[in-house]
This record gives C-alpha cells, structure tokens and sequence, in this order.
C-alpha cells in the first residue's frame, strides 16, 4: 500500500488536493481536500441585505451569474416578492449563456486535452485527438475560444459586462431591451447554432435533441463529423461508461424559471431510478472531517466558524448531505431528474452516472437551451417593465436555489434589523467533492475513484483525470 498526494491539479479553477490510498495500482481509498479558505460567508454577515447582490458574484468569475441569481432569488424569496416576467426571461437568457459557455469551456479547455496525454500515444484516435485537443496547440479550442467571446457578448446586452454583474435583481434585471438589441441577440444565437451543428455536433441541433435511446447515441456516433462524435467513439474505447461511478443518488434545485414554472424542475433521482420532489428541510453539512467548528447541521441554522487545528480534518470544505447521503449534482443529473429518456437510460444501463455520461449530459443539455435562449428571447415583451419593485422586510429569511452548470448551488440567508445575520453556501462542487461524514461514508467524488486501476500510472494516470475532470472542479466556489 502506498499513499500519494495528487495535486494541485491544472485546468481547473482552484487549489485542489486528492490523497490516494493505492494497493497494486488499485486506488483503495480517496481523500478529496479543498485547500482554500475563503470566507465569503463571514464577509456577508453583518452587512445590508442587498450587499449580497455586490459580495456574492464576486465568489466566482466562472459561475458569476448564477452566484447573482441565487442572491436575488434568496432576497425575493425573503420578501415574497416576485419578479416581472421580462425579467425571469432577461435572467434566464444570462444564466444559459453563461452555462453553455462553462459547458463547453470545460469540454474544450479542461477535459478533452488529458486524451492527447502521451499515454495513450497507441490508441488509433491519438493522433487526430493531439491535433484537436492538445491544450494550447489543439485546432478545437482555436474555433471554440472566439465563439465563446461571441456567446458572451449576450451578457453585455442585458447584465452591461460579465463577470460581477450587479445587473440581476430581486425583481429582474435592471436594464430593458429594445427592438435592436432582441435582433442583435436572435443574430448571436443564430450564430452559435451554426457553431455547434458544423463543430460540436455535425448534425443539426434537432437531430441531438430527438436522440432518446443509448442505441440512438451509438448511431449517431458511427456517422462522420463533428468533435461530440469523437468524444463518443473514444469514450467507448476506453470504456469511460464504466469509469467514475457516481453515488446513486442525483439532486436537481430545477432551473430557468418563469413567474410560472420552470424549464428543468427540482426534484431527486434515486438508485433505482425513481424521481421524488426535493425537500430542502432534509439538507445538511457535516464538518466531522472539515476545518470548522460545529455549529447547526442546517444551512439555516449553521454558522462557518474555521478552526485551523482539527485532528481527523483534511478539507476546507463542509461535506453536504441529503436525508444523511451523499448525492451527485451537474447536468446529468439535471436531465435525469428532468425526465430526459436518453440521459436516463444511459443511467439505467451502465448501473450510474460515470464519464462518459456527465459529458454526454453536458452537452445534450447546450442544445436544449440554445433553444431555450431562442424562445425565451421571442417570448420577451419589450413595452413591458424588466424590473418590479419591493422592500425588503427588517427580518426575515429566504432561500436561493438554482442551478450552475456544475450543478446545484443554494444560498440561505437570514435578515434581522436591516442586516444580514446567517449567510450559508452550498455550492455544486461542494457537493461533489465532500470530504467524509462523521459516519466515514466518502463524497460522490471520493467514492467514484475507489477501485480505479490506475495502470501503474499512480497519480499520473490519465483515468483519475478524467474522473475528475468529470465532476468539473471549481474549488473557489467551496464558497465557506
């Protein structure tokens, strides 16, 4: 038995650490460290309700809208207010964008370069996959990086710059949009449609979205064209079906809301595959393992009190906990949750979610919503306020939950005498990178690289990069 540290990984946002226990290449035990203190929680405390509009985005400049989104969700939820319709549809169209942007951002940036890592040099994709996807040099990023900046170009129309916007509000966002800029917008989309069906995919957008069936997606991938197939062929070469299995049981917050519904609903997946409604009141963070003083199990009532000296702790991170489980969040669990009969069924058959899957959710999911953008943006009512107004109550506390492309993100916040008094985060990756629960029972990322085989590659293999990177690490928004 040998214990090695590996760390910190490139390419991902953050400082993150993972502790191996291997026996003949075999890792038999992970410890997954979150290596920064950041203490945005704290900072939030003590402050006017509406600073979280200012301090929270600043958490991350990846997920910034959606670290927006949730503040102002949590203080209109504090105020029983609600937001004007243009605004739920102006908030959703930022969100995706920068979704869809971190989606393929990862795809491009972080994931796909470790398969023109040198271990794989006698694999017959090696050569095509180094010319495509090594980092730096790699064709795909060059195509990808300029539409990305073109995608973004949607926040400087409705939330002025991105990140940090200060444009999401509690009662939509402040600024309306005219006729000019909705065509400004639909010639955007339109563009990056066009991307995606040449590059990504090499089909049109409605040929991913029809895909229902694991056989379908097998079909699709044995046609020419397009960087989503040669993902697909090589993830079945290297069995990534089988790599990095997930806990079993998957969270969605639901996500793009309007006045009334949302596009992806809230809701929890089991083992088995049944779907329940999610109730919040069964969240909790246990610190057994984590650099914190205990305070309240939930987020509602729990305080973020570091203790740097802690004898049995080795993350910086709290470890969250659905009715005392652990539970995956991100994409494929949003489409599981949601119904999606092709993500579900690739659940079904490889006994969990694993690489292969995470990734395929990922990008089904940038499809959907490029058509999602499109609909939302006729659906807008320019004579229409963006914005309603309402004010907030001296003492009160609300909830914020919505989804980051990593998955579910939620702030608790309590108000009293005009101030902030509880300001609590859980983010994505804090979910799927807990350290262990008092009762030892690992987080979703530790438990899916027991039993990796890492070739004799140790913490050089190239398989635990891609468990992780599958999970998408962004150790700055283990927000605590």
């Amino acid at each position: 038995m040998s214990r090695v540290v590996a760390g910190p990984f490139n390419r991902i946002e953050g400082d993150l650490e993972v502790a191996l226990d291997i026996k003949d290449g075999v890792i038999e035990k992970a410890e997954v460290t979150t290596t920064l203190y950041r203490g945005f929680e704290q900072m939030l405390s003590g402050r006017p309700g509406l600073d979280a509009l200012v301090i929270a985005p600043r958490i991350c400049g990846i997920c910034s809208v959606s670290q927006s989104v949730a503040a102002a969700t949590a203080l209109r939820n504090l105020a029983g207010g609600r937001a004007a319709a243009n605004g739920y549809l102006a908030t959703n169209l930022a969100h995706a964008a920068e979704n869809i942007a971190d989606h393929l951002t990862h795809f491009y940036l972080f994931f796909m370069p470790d398969f023109a890592r040198d271990e794989y040099a006698a694999r017959g994709w090696f050569g095509p996959a180094v010319e495509r996807f090594k980092a730096v040099s790699g064709g795909g990023s060059a195509q990808f990086l300029p539409m990305r900046k073109r995608l973004l170009e949607v926040m400087g129309v409705i939330a002025g710059k991105w990140p940090h916007s200060l444009a999401i509000q509690p009662g939509g966002t402040t600024r309306a949009i005219d006729v000019g800029e909705r065509v400004q917008l639909a010639t955007l989309l339109g563009e990056f449609e066009v991307f995606l069906a040449q590059t990504l995919y090499g089909a049109p957008l409605e040929q991913i979205l029809a895909m229902e069936t694991p056989e379908e997606l097998d079909a699709y991938a044995q046609e020419p064209g397009g960087d989503f197939r040669f993902f697909l062929r090589l993830a079945d070469d290297l069995m990534l079906s089988r790599l990095g299995k997930g806990p079993g049981k998957l969270l969605s917050y639901g996500a793009y809301h309007t006045a009334e519904s949302s596009l992806l609903p809230a809701g929890v997946m089991r083992a088995d595959g049944t779907v329940s409604p999610l109730d919040i009141e069964g969240i909790s963070e246990d610190v057994a393992h984590s650099w914190f003083v205990r305070t309240g199990d939930r987020p509602w009532d729990a305080e973020t009190i570091p203790v740097a000296e802690k004898e049995g702790a080795y993350s910086w991170a709290k470890a969250p906990r659905l009715d005392g489980f652990p539970v995956e969040t991100g994409a494929a669990a949003r489409l599981a949750v949601a119904g999606h009969p092709l993500v579900q069924a690739l659940i079904a058959r490889d006994g969990g979610t694993s690489v292969r899957t995470r990734v395929v959710a990922r990008l089904i999911e940038t499809a959907l919503l490029v058509y999602s953008m499109q609909g939302w943006l006729r659906q807008l009512r320019l004579k229409d306020e963006f914005c309603s107004h309402f004010a907030l109550p001296e003492e009160a506390s609300g909830v914020g939950l919505v989804e980051a492309a990593r998955g579910a993100l939620g702030h608790w916040m309590a108000v009293r005498s005009d101030r902030i008094e509880r300001y609590q985060i859980i983010a994505p990756t804090t979910w799927n990178f807990s350290p262990r629960d008092a009762a030892g029972v690992p987080g979703p990322l530790e438990g899916a690289l027991a039993g990796l085989d890492t070739g004799g590659f140790g913490a050089k293999s190239a398989a635990l990069q891609h468990v992780i990177r599958s999970f998408d690490p962004c150790m700055v928004c283990t927000a605590h």
